[in-house]
């Protein structure tokens, strides 16, 4: 289900009743920023995703009868005057938004977004902004790794029934088609978002059957051209030899368990000896980025990769270090900048601009004057609760995401850890901070 009014902690209603009672709904606008505080273990860059379904939720964003009914009536709130219930009523979000385009390189410190409004309406937005753009920048990190592995080989993203839910499946196929893969198995993604659909067959479907061949014959008939075939039920090499003796010419085959490097070596001379040459071998079982790799340097003949598990959980890096902090206040006529000083939380003040150039970023306050030769990162996205322009097709993004990686030095687009991206404040930040 999409996000609504109460995908919030309690914390946030709270101090939104605070902000009411003293009058700072109407004379207070704060400056809110969504930043990851570090990199994940074995990551040099992130993938900024899930812009799309953040303003979508900012402009729903509604309080119901009902919903403000159920919060009169929490004792957390029991204490609060009637005048915030009220003020729930009527409730819209009719901020400002400033975003990095979804597919950009993103790295420690830099915001993904920042949000202007009343105050209220800024703090009760935090959590489902961090959910949203957190989950599909973890899982949109993830598949660009594992695209990069794939060395120019289709990845296909095959992992819903391993996600956290059907609406974290729905994303994370979002996520990691913008970020390269070929196409998804979850049938919702393809109909929502227009990703290219992807599929053999189970082993149940082989298991139906008394004869295995008799299996890939029916499934054959019925699908012709895109018959692709699941050969690794019983012995890998047994179905791959019967296949080549009965005449199928299926498009491609899947091997799901076993030393894959060893059988899609088999099977591609077994076909290869019998005329299949245009049938592709995927693999999939258990894969990552690294075993992907392996697979690759290890010279296995493969067309493409099934990626599951790994991908849709990002399961080495499961969280991002992602934060939504307070860096500026617009009340009585003046502007305040803050910033927090607690020991590894730090955070840096104002509202801020990014400049990336050739030889690294450099994070500016907003009003600041641009770096030379540098292209600015954050721009207008949403002014008084309305997009300023309708979203760019899915299929946009996935290119500015290739270009903007293919632009990144090739030591950070490697799998391995290296010297990390140079991300430094600008002389005026710089002297704020100190």
């Amino acid at each position: 289900m999409p996000a609504t009014s109460l995908s919030t902690d309690l914390y946030e209603l709270a101090m939104m009743a605070g902000y009411v009672a003293d009058g700072r709904h109407e004379r207070t606008r704060a400056t809110f920023e969504l930043f990851v505080r570090r990199l994940p273990r074995n990551r040099n860059y992130l993938i900024a995703a899930g812009l799309e379904q953040a303003l979508t939720y900012l402009e729903d964003l509604r309080f119901t009868d009902d919903e403000v009914e159920w919060l009169r009536g929490t004792p957390a709130l029991a204490q609060v005057d009637e005048g915030f219930f009220a003020y729930l009523r009527g409730f819209r979000f009719t901020g400002d938004v400033w975003a990095m385009a979804e597919g950009t390189p993103v790295f420690p410190n830099e915001p993904l977004l920042r949000v202007t409004a009343p105050f209220p309406e800024a703090q009760l937005v935090e959590t489902a902004l961090l959910a949203i753009v957190s989950l599909q920048t973890t899982i949109a990190s993830k598949a660009a790794r594992i695209v990069h592995a794939a060395g120019g080989r289709p990845v296909y993203e095959f992992g819903a029934r391993r996600a956290h839910g059907p609406e974290a499946a729905l994303f994370a196929a979002r996520a990691a088609y913008m970020s390269g893969c070929a196409g998804t198995s979850y049938v919702e993604a393809g109909r929502r978002f227009r990703i290219p659909l992807s599929g053999t067959m189970a082993h149940s479907w082989v298991l139906a059957f008394e004869e295995e061949i008799a299996s890939f014959r029916r499934y054959s008939d019925l699908f012709g051209d895109r018959a692709a075939l699941l050969i690794d039920t019983y012995d890998t090499a047994d179905a791959a030899r019967a296949i080549a003796a009965s005449g199928l010419r299926p498009s491609a085959v899947r091997i799901d368990s076993g030393s894959l490097g060893a059988l899609a070596r088999e099977v591609r001379g077994i076909f290869d000896a019998h005329g299949l040459q245009d049938t592709r071998i995927l693999l999939s079982g258990d894969l990552d980025e690294h075993r992907i790799r392996r697979l690759i340097a290890d010279g296995t003949p493969v067309d493409g990769f099934g990626v599951g598990t790994s991908l849709v959980t990002s399961e080495d890096a499961p969280a991002l270090s992602s934060v939504y902090k307070l860096v500026e206040l617009h009340e009585d006529r003046r502007t305040r900048r803050v910033r927090k000083r607690s020991p590894s939380k730090v955070t840096w003040p104002g509202a801020k601009q990014i400049w990336r150039r050739p030889s690294g970023d450099v994070l500016a306050l907003a009003d600041e004057p641009p770096p030379e030769t540098a292209q600015p990162l954050i721009e207008l996205v949403m002014q008084d609760g309305r997009r300023i322009s309708p979203a760019p097709p899915l299929d946009a993004i996935r290119r500015h995401c290739r270009e903007a990686c293919a632009a990144l030095p090739s030591a950070l687009r490697q799998l391995d850890t290296g010297t990390p991206y140079p991300v430094r404040p600008s002389d005026t930040l710089a002297e704020l901070i100190a």
